[in-house]
């Protein structure tokens, strides 16, 4: 079934919308009224920003700093996870950021 706005089945969409993080998540969650494409945008709104946060404070955090790399390695890994779960249809929801992204995603 293709997605509202951009004629794309609604998998493709919700997994183009991790591609660039929350660039992509924001386009799509403009252009799109799929609800299933919807929660994937906020998602990737929502876990990246978060992520981008989280490396922010322990990179100020001087005896954190070496967890950097760490996050940005499973932040790599989940954006994988997140693209493929999408594409294959799947409402995954990353433990704590899912349940905001899915509140907020109703909202929007």
């Amino acid at each position: 079934m293709a997605a509202n706005g951009t004629g794309l089945k609604k998998e493709t969409a919700g997994a183009l919308s991790y591609v660039l993080g929350p660039i992509t998540g924001v386009i799509f969650l403009v252009v799109e009224k799929d609800p299933f494409v919807k929660f994937h945008a906020m998602q990737s709104i929502v876990v990246f920003v978060g992520l981008f946060i989280l490396q922010w404070v322990l990179g100020l955090t001087l005896i954190l700093l070496p967890l950097v790399p760490i996050v940005g390695i499973l932040s790599f890994i989940l954006w994988l996870v997140l693209i493929y779960k999408a594409w294959q249809g799947e409402e995954w929801e990353v433990p704590f950021f899912g349940k905001f992204a899915r509140k907020f995603a109703k909202k929007a």
